[in-house]
């Protein structure tokens, strides 16, 4: 009995903390307890592409955090527009005019090592986001740096569950030429890319290890945009037309442009016999409006607010000198250099 007891104890517990970090999560207001005296931090958020589906609401997100704590935060942005000397020459304006924290999204992701050092001769906190690096190493030198960010494998991973939950279901739909092979297209990112390459390799590895055998037709880098997804799914459905039976895509820009070229020939609009599975990364709103309508399949969903509240409480430790997890739900993944936010699979009636 005083087992029992004891076990029905901790499981309480466990659930009373689940809730917990769950309530913290969403809490798009909720920053971490610190005391702010002065005047507030002055913010740089120097993005390699802010006309990015993702990126326009995460801005979104930042400047409704300085709205709701206007004594606190001050945020000005920078577009690189993907040029590197571009977000360079920002860079290093805001660092010889002053600034109390940096939130970088590389354009190049090889040239963390030479920015992480540049940064650190002037000894201001720097939160890395967006685009990950292909290794820690770079940011570990320097104990003011940090990566917030998403985990790139299991985003890859629930996209492959997506996928095998709708072959599983609906296979007579999928496999269009019956040879119980899923033939499909891979949208990519960037080549050199840590996230590109997770998502891809784990998307695919786990629709494989459910027992599916793939073909894959194309992997066109698309730079993440929209419209040269768009052009270049059109081409490749006139090339393979119904040997494409899935496109799976690194992010929802890419999969909205392959979304709207399908419909171009009557594919993914409300059809069901004339259905592509296409699954994205983010749940930017646009992409969950297809989804909600059966037009794309589903997406790995990561929250913009629930991401900018963990970049905004973390940095802002971090420029006060504090612990950057400290009074936060927020954890070090096993690197030590980096807190990762997880992704929820999201889903609609696409063979309904």
């Amino acid at each position: 009995m005083k087992i029992l007891k004891k076990i029905l104890a901790v499981t309480a517990l466990t659930i009373i903390f689940s809730i917990v970090l769950k309530s913290s999560l969403l809490d798009t207001t909720a920053v971490a307890e610190i005391s702010r005296q002065g005047a507030p931090i002055k913010v740089g958020l120097f993005s390699a592409d802010l006309n990015d589906d993702y990126l326009i609401f995460l801005r979104k997100n930042f400047e409704d955090i300085q709205n709701q704590h206007p004594n606190e935060v001050i945020f000005t942005f920078y577009d690189a527009k993907f040029n590197q000397s571009t977000q360079n020459t920002e860079l290093d304006s805001k660092l010889n005019e002053g600034i109390d924290l940096i939130l970088l999204d590389m354009v190049n992701v090889n040239d963390i090592g030479d920015l992480i050092s540049k940064i650190s001769k002037y000894e201001i906190p720097v939160i890395v986001f967006n685009r990950e690096p292909l290794t820690m190493d770079a940011i570990k030198s320097y104990k003011k740096a940090l990566y917030v960010g998403t985990d790139s494998k299991q985003a890859g991973t629930l996209q492959g569950k997506i996928i095998i939950d709708a072959w599983n279901k609906h296979k007579d739909l999928i496999d269009k030429n019956k040879d119980n092979v899923l033939q499909y297209i891979m949208l990519i990112g960037e080549r050199l890319n840590k996230t590109s390459i997770d998502r891809s390799a784990y998307s695919i590895s786990t629709i494989q290890q459910a027992g599916i055998k793939t073909e894959e037709l194309a992997s066109p880098v698309l730079s993440w945009d929209r419209d040269t997804a768009q052009n270049t799914v059109d081409a490749l459905f006139l090339r393979f037309g119904n040997k494409v039976e899935a496109i799976i895509s690194n992010d929802d820009s890419m999969a909205i442009g392959a979304t709207n070229a399908l419909q171009k020939y009557g594919y993914n609009a409300g059809n069901k016999s004339k259905v592509i599975p296409i699954v994205g990364v983010d749940g930017v709103p646009e992409a969950k409006e297809l989804i909600s309508k059966g037009f794309m399949l589903g997406s790995p969903v990561q929250d913009t607010s629930i991401m900018a509240n963990a970049i905004y409480t973390i940095g802002s430790n971090l420029a006060h000198g504090i612990n950057p997890t400290e009074g936060t739900p927020y954890k070090l993944d096993e690197s030590g250099a980096a807190v990762r936010i997880p992704y929820e699979e999201y889903t609609g009636p696409m063979f309904q």
